[in-house]
């Protein structure tokens, strides 16, 4: 997956979030907060799109193989945010219930996927100049 392969990926995910957005604004009309901020950062995602779109031209026409450490890499940073949020909403829940056990387990568990999370970004980093830059050859 050279840089150019990314950059595709990243128009369609933003393409992607941004419709989703606006699914969850329609849904939720009636919460004007939810409503209003996914709107407006679905505007802001299209933004996004307009801005990459003459640069992604730039590298376009590049096709290779995947490399496949910072693709999984990427995928594994996907499933360790899930987590984390997902930690969250449970330590709300949590707090809410006064269950000090489930406290205790999710204060330990979100600092675990803390360190997680910032492996993988570092990594990410590593990988990311050799995989992208280095195989254009």
């Amino acid at each position: 997956m050279l840089l150019a392969t990314h950059l595709g990926h990243l128009h369609s995910t933003l393409e992607q979030l941004a419709a989703e957005f606006r699914a969850i604004a329609d849904r939720h009309g009636g919460e004007p907060d939810v409503r209003h901020t996914c709107e407006l950062l679905a505007t802001r995602l299209d933004g996004q799109v307009a801005k990459l779109a003459p640069v992604a031209e730039r590298y376009g026409g590049q096709d290779g193989p995947e490399p496949d450490l910072l693709r999984d890499l990427q995928e594994l940073y996907a499933l360790a945010a899930l987590a984390d949020i997902t930690w969250t909403v449970v330590g709300q829940a949590a707090q809410g219930l006064r269950d000090r056990d489930l406290i205790d387990v999710v204060s330990t568990c979100e600092q675990d996927t803390a360190r997680q999370l910032a492996w993988l970004k570092t990594r990410i980093k590593q990988s990311a100049p050799q995989a992208l830059i280095a195989a254009r050859g």
